[in-house]
């Protein structure tokens, strides 16, 4: 089967040379054709140019794109999706005054999520993730990262990554499955941490890694969660169990977690919203993706990833949407975007570069995905007829989507 889409205003993000990721300066600059036109076979990207190029194509289907641009899917490459009921209650306590640490003291947050992971039933979980990931599809998401950490039991991150893997059999995108079972220390093993960690090391891993449930392993490396040592600890014993590292750090305070996981050779590092000199120092020249999520600070309000120093500094970096029941209940990668270019000063070619190469890159796909190339997945977005694609985030509650096509195909 063979589509062909003439007349495309601007045919954003091509590279006809494959890279991997974009850093520093470079961030600054998006490749783009205007009035082009662009070919798919079966579920891959075939063909691409300039209208006065356009050779004679048999096509099976003609779309024309007059006025409307095509930029490949959002790569999200940190989720929470998979989760039980939600957490409005703490949303209103937030309002009321409480602080997010405050919430977790008396058992909401990270725990309350897991009491109601743990008595729902993994049919049920199932059915409330996939109506989150049919959203965020729509929205404009072609490949996605979703962790699990909802369970800190055995039998609980088992059932969601049982979950994520089911979602990924039954869906067209691409979906990563990352462990975090380091998400919190339950209840029961409040005064004993080392228990848990013993259970996370010689119980959850093992079977994770028989039953090849996950692609990753996280750490939630935080002043009142997991110490840096303790992080040193599961990382390494994750990659003994076939999982690379991506781990959250620096949310709220910086305790060496970036140099923790720069040593273990983690594939990103994610939130960062706290970053001193020598964090950005220690992430320069390493294969490290750092990964801002700006609809957390946005919800959460706390200090925005200082993207601008952090570009500046030459490092490249990824933004995905950190959708989860606490502190971001939203996969809308647009509003992402948005947020990016109006919270932390990244110019549209930056924040677009963010969510599609180097969001590929967060999650180890940067071969298939994230750019308009010969050869990949043939997942992209077709706005409605648009000005520029400045317009993507300046009209940042405005849904500029007319089509979301995954592996060729119109994803209804």
């Amino acid at each position: 089967m063979t589509t062909l889409i003439i007349n495309i205003k601007e045919l954003i993000q091509v590279r006809e040379t494959p890279i991997s990721k974009v850093s520093g300066a470079e961030m600054a600059i998006l490749p783009t054709i205007k009035n082009a036109y662009l070919v798919i076979k079966d579920n891959l990207i075939a063909g691409f140019g300039a209208m006065e190029n356009i050779p004679e194509i048999k096509a099976d289907s003609t779309i024309d794109a007059t006025g409307k641009m095509i930029l490949p899917s959002w790569c999200d490459s940190h989720t929470h999706i998979v989760y039980a009921g939600n957490r409005e209650q703490e949303f209103v306590d937030r309002i009321n005054g409480l602080s997010y640490e405050e919430i977790a003291n008396r058992g909401g947050g990270i725990l309350n999520s897991a009491k109601k992971l743990n008595e729902t039933s993994e049919d049920e979980i199932y059915n409330q993730s996939k109506a989150r990931l049919e959203e965020v599809i729509r929205l404009g998401t072609g490949a996605v990262e979703i962790k699990s950490g909802y369970g800190l039991t055995v039998d609980g991150e088992l059932k969601m990554l049982k979950v994520i893997k089911k979602l990924a059999e039954n869906y067209p995108v691409t979906i990563k499955a990352t462990f975090l079972g380091a998400h919190a220390f339950p209840l029961e093993f409040k005064e004993n941490k080392k228990g848990y960690i013993d259970e996370i090391i010689q119980k959850m891993l093992p079977e994770i890694a028989k039953n090849k449930l996950a692609d990753y392993v996280d750490v939630f490396c935080e002043t009142g969660y997991f110490s840096v040592e303790e992080t040193e600890q599961i990382m390494e014993a994750g990659i003994q169990n076939g999982l690379t590292p991506k781990i959250h750090v620096n949310q709220f305070n910086s305790i060496g977690g970036i140099q923790a996981s720069v040593k273990y050779k983690a594939l990103s590092v994610d939130h960062l919203e706290i970053m001193n000199p020598e964090d950005i120092e220690a992430l320069k020249n390493t294969e490290t993706m750092p990964v801002a999520l700006p609809s957390c600070s946005y919800f959460l309000s706390i200090p925005y990833t200082p993207a601008r120093e952090m570009i500046k500094a030459g490092l490249p970096l990824a933004l995905a949407t950190d959708y989860n029941p606490g502190s971001t209940p939203s996969g809308n990668m647009n509003f992402v975007v948005a947020t990016a270019c109006i919270k932390m000063k990244m110019t549209p070619e930056e924040a677009i570069n963010a969510a599609t190469i180097n969001g590929a890159y967060a999650m180890g796909i940067s071969d298939s995905h994230g750019s308009i190339t010969v050869g990949k997945k043939a997942n992209f977005i077709l706005t409605k007829p648009i000005t520029s694609y400045n317009q993507l985030p300046y009209a940042f509650g405005t849904n500029l989507i007319e089509s979301v096509f995954v592996e060729g195909t119109i994803f209804e």
